[in-house]
């Protein structure tokens, strides 16, 4: 168990089922010997040791290391079928955590009635030594997140909090530092293990699926989350892919890296065309207005500009980031397979983010960074062919980006032009509660997010190379 969290820890941190080392914060408050982690190395940054084996003539001076084959994906604890998705997610905890899951599941109603802070004080103090394993340990993350999210954000951003329960705060950091995760909503609640089939033989398709645990904002939260999991499964062939080019580069294969590239490009337009579905089913003024404060956090957030007490845990405040796409691992991996150089500020945020992956899905991404550069094979090669599906890659990449600045856009810019309009104007607001505008130019992950948006997209389409 790390330093940093039995420094602060009123209670002993459980040792739980599970093999995943503990989180290391980096968005804590600076307080009592925690140090805030830099994050600046640059995406696609190389180690300074020597290359070996048949492509230390490439890498000279590239500097990565070569990976040890084979790169086994359930090593990282992602599925070959699903990705970085958790495969068929628990839906219920055992027997003694029925009190969580019971407010868990009435949470839309808790919330709108504002009673959800008042369940939770009466809620009994349950200890995490009973969860048996990975997949209880996903949901009951899952669940206290979401109670978590609703306690502080019940009566908006006027309304918040300063101090998180000892009942809900303890059981949330034990299970947080168990999984290695930190104690707020990531992506990998949200989105990875927040899925089920409504007909278990049935398709992976939106019309078969649902949520397990859900939030205000009705179908279209149910859309926004399962729209943002077809992107998360689209990718599954280019994760794979990923892989095979690794190995093709050790093997000095060139036809099978080919083919990989093809198919990583593919799974890219795969992914975009998956995104485009957001329009059919999440509306810009629910997910405006009614979804997106419970996905804020409580670092750079001047609704919360003091972070929140976790009480029986810390006597200071701790600072975390909302839930973000930035935290899916996905995208990182595709940088850093096609060595993508994004500003020291994009880098620093990115890098960031990272601590909000389940620690095996963060290993992936250090194991590809350590691979012997693609980038630099193509161009050690000087074969046209490799370069052109290198730079398709690129290309579905950027595209990608651009369409996610289209859906931010539509999502946050017009919709915030919109319910200011309704505001000021004579119609009332179709929804309760006046919207969020703490984080209108900012991303739930608190980053400035059209800025960052379209650096990112700027320093993808500058990744092509030529032959």
């Amino acid at each position: 168990m790390s330093t940093a969290a039995s420094s602060h820890s009123a209670v002993p941190v459980v040792q739980l089922w599970v093999t995943a080392g503990p989180w290391t914060p980096r968005d804590k408050v600076h307080s009592r010997g925690w140090a805030r982690g830099a994050g600046s190395a640059q995406t696609g940054s190389r180690r300074t040791s020597r290359p070996r084996g048949r492509c230390a003539a490439m890498e000279a001076g590239d500097g990565r290391e070569e990976t040890p084959l084979p790169l086994a994906l359930s090593k990282f604890h992602i599925s070959e079928e699903y990705g970085f998705l958790l495969p068929d997610p628990l839906t219920e905890l055992p027997a003694p955590y029925g009190p969580w899951m019971e407010i868990a599941h009435d949470l839309p109603q808790l919330i709108a009635s504002r009673q959800l802070r008042s369940r939770v004080l009466q809620m009994p103090q349950l200890s995490g030594w009973h969860l048996r394993g990975r997949e209880e340990l996903h949901l009951a993350h899952l669940v206290l997140s979401f109670m978590t999210m609703g306690y502080i954000w019940q009566e908006g951003e006027e309304g918040t909090v300063k101090v998180l329960p000892q009942n809900l705060a303890v059981p949330f950091w034990e299970v947080s530092q168990a999984l290695g995760l930190p104690p707020i909503l990531s992506h990998a609640d949200f989105v990875l293990a927040n899925w089920r089939r409504k007909n278990p033989d049935g398709p992976l398709e939106i019309e078969n699926l649902d949520t397990i645990i859900s939030l205000p904002g009705g179908e279209s939260l149910r859309g926004f989350i399962l729209v943002t999991l077809l992107v998360e499964k689209a990718a599954v062939p280019g994760i794979k892919a990923v892989v095979r080019a690794l190995r093709a580069v050790l093997h000095l294969d060139e036809e099978t890296l080919h083919e990989a590239l093809q198919e990583l490009a593919e799974a890219i337009g795969d992914m975009n065309r998956a995104l485009k579905r957001m329009h059919d089913y999440v509306d810009p003024a629910v997910f405006y207005a009614v979804i997106r404060i419970f996905l804020s956090g409580w670092k750079d957030n001047p609704a919360m500009p003091h972070g929140l007490i976790y009480e029986g845990v810390s006597a200071e405040p701790m600072a975390y980031s909302g839930g973000s796409a930035a935290q899916s691992t996905v995208l990182h991996a595709f940088d850093e397979l096609l060595g993508m150089r994004h500003s020291a500020k994009s880098t620093a945020f990115l890098h960031r983010m990272r601590d909000y992956m389940p620690p095996p899905h963060r290993a992936f991404l250090e194991e590809i960074r350590r691979a012997p550069s693609l980038k630099q094979h193509v161009l050690s090669s000087g074969d046209a062919r490799l370069c052109a599906a290198f730079n398709r890659c690129v290309s579905a990449l950027a595209d990608f980006r651009s369409y996610h600045i289209t859906i931010v856009t539509k999502y946050i810019t017009i919709a915030a032009a919109k319910a200011r309009q309704a505001e000021t104007g004579d119609r009332a607001s179709p929804f309760a509660g006046k919207p969020p505008s703490a984080l209108e130019a900012k991303g739930t992950g608190g980053s400035h997010i059209f800025s960052f948006l379209k650096s990112i997209r700027d320093s993808t389409q500058e990744g092509t190379i030529s032959a």
